[in-house]
Order: C-alpha cells, then sequence, then structure tokens
C-alpha cells in the first residue's frame, strides 16, 4: 500500500489539469511544497462540494470500518479485563483510536458494492489527489540494510498526476489518544494491481492514477459504476523509479 508521496507543484498547474475550480480554500493561496506526505498530514485535494469544486487541505485517512475498530477495542478490553479491571466496552469502542485507512481497495467484487465504502462512493464524495511521486517499500538487502522507500514518477522531472480519491466531511473519532475525539474532513485514494514497475517492489497493490483531464471529468462526475472502471492500473512500463532511500523526494 501507498502510506508515503509528495506534491512539489502548484495552484497553477493544478487549475490546468481539473476543470472548472470554482473555490480555493482560506490559506491556499500559495501552495508549499510537500515533498513527504505521510498518513494523518494535511494534503491538497480538489474536492466535490455542494459549491463546487475546492481546492482545499484535507487529512490524509479515511474512516476505519466498523468491525475493524470493534476487533480492535474488543482485543483492548480483553487485555484490560485479563489485569482485572472492569470495562465499560461502549466507551472503549467510542474512544478507539482510528488512524484512518489511507488506501481503498475493495469497493466492488463485480456484483456487489462494499458497505463500508459504499456510502461514499456517490458524487459529492468524490475527489482527486495531486502528486508528483510516490513510494512502496523495499524489504530486500543491499550492502546490509534494507533499501526502503523506493520512489515512482512518470520521469525524473516528476509532473503532476492525480489520485482517485474519496472524502469525507465533519468525521469525528479519535485520531491520536493525546487528543482525543475531532471532528474533521479525511480523504484517502484507490489503489488497484500494481503494473509491472510498481508490481517489481511492490506486488500487491499500486494507487489509481490519472493522467488526462478527460479522466479526471469522468472520476468527478460519472455514476459510480462508470467512475468505479477507473480503478486499473497504469499500463506496464509507464512510470520509473527516481529514488530509494529517502523519506522525501523532490526532482533537483
Amino acid at each position: 500500500m501507498c502510506n508515503l508521496y509528495s506534491h512539489t507543484s502548484n495552484r497553477s498547474a493544478i487549475a490546468a489539469m481539473v476543470r472548472d475550480i470554482k473555490r480555493i480554500q482560506s490559506g491556499l493561496d500559495n501552495l508549499e511544497p510537500q515533498p513527504g506526505i505521510f498518513p494523518d498530514y494535511p494534503a491538497p485535494i480538489v474536492r466535490n462540494t455542494p459549491e463546487g469544486r475546492e481546492l482545499a487541505k484535507v487529512r490524509w485517512g479515511l474512516p476505519s470500518s466498523q468491525k475493524a475498530l470493534y476487533d480492535a477495542a474488543s482485543r483492548r478490553a480483553d487485555k484490560l479485563r485479563a489485569k482485572g479491571k472492569d470495562v465499560d466496552f461502549d466507551e472503549l469502542l467510542k474512544m478507539e483510536p482510528d488512524s484512518g485507512t489511507t488506501n481503498v481497495r475493495n469497493i466492488f467484487n463485480g456484483t456487489r458494492w462494499n458497505s463500508h465504502w459504499n456510502r461514499w462512493m456517490g458524487v459529492e464524495n468524490r475527489c482527486v489527489v495531486p502528486f508528483t511521486s510516490f513510494s512502496e517499500f523495499d524489504n530486500t538487502f543491499e550492502d546490509g540494510k534494507k533499501k526502503g522507500d523506493t520512489w515512482f514518477a512518470f520521469d525524473e522531472s516528476r509532473p503532476l498526476a492525480f489520485f482517485a480519491g474519496v472524502w469525507v466531511k465533519d468525521w469525528t473519532s479519535v485520531r491520536k489518544v493525546k487528543t482525543g475525539l475531532e471532528t474533521t474532513d479525511l480523504f484517502g485514494f484507490l489503489t488497484c494491481q500494481p503494473n509491472d514497475v510498481v508490481g517489481s517492489i511492490h506486488m500487491k497493490a499500486m494507487p489509481v492514477i490519472l493522467t488526462e483531464p478527460d479522466e479526471i471529468e469522468t472520476w468527478l462526475t460519472a455514476p459510480k459504476e462508470e467512475a468505479i472502471k477507473l480503478q486499473r492500473p497504469l499500463p506496464d512500463g509507464v512510470l520509473e523509479i527516481v529514488a530509494v532511500g529517502k523519506k522525501q523526494d523532490q526532482a533537483a
């Protein structure tokens, strides 16, 4: 899964690719480079809103499923009970930390929509996520240590492209224990089978990448049955490795 990417482009380049942006979130007049974007970081997206498309910064990591949180809270409750402590399970579940789900894969199996993700597959919850490179972790060793983060881009210049994303408004959860309950907007992006370039490092998945304005327009406007057809890998041979072993990436 992709848990690290970069965006070092600018607002004008985004507007040239995404049609009809109506609003710019306050404070985004200058979009600073982000050479290392990690889960739970705020990052730029272009989202559909009732007032039209908006360029905004939103936290990365969609709500996890109720089952995942229930299972995590149950494990924590069992540990507390084993220590002889009383457990208010409803309160424990309410306060169960959810750091978020960054990548979304199993949305539609050909006949049935996943109930957790389907509620956010309407046009109103669609977004695109600008990026210039993304990383997958390479667990193989070189000179006695893991190669680590391997960065992919279309070429050494790191041209702008977009992930197909989903966003959720005003979600209340515990992202971190120390901050408690928070209400915030969240986003994540779709993944799919990898092409040969990404698959040489990470065999399970790659982000769903949109490279043309028409693809972006389809993702932001089409019915879900049409939009989900974009959940496919780039052709083999597209993308290249542009950096290895760094936690941040940007063109020289």
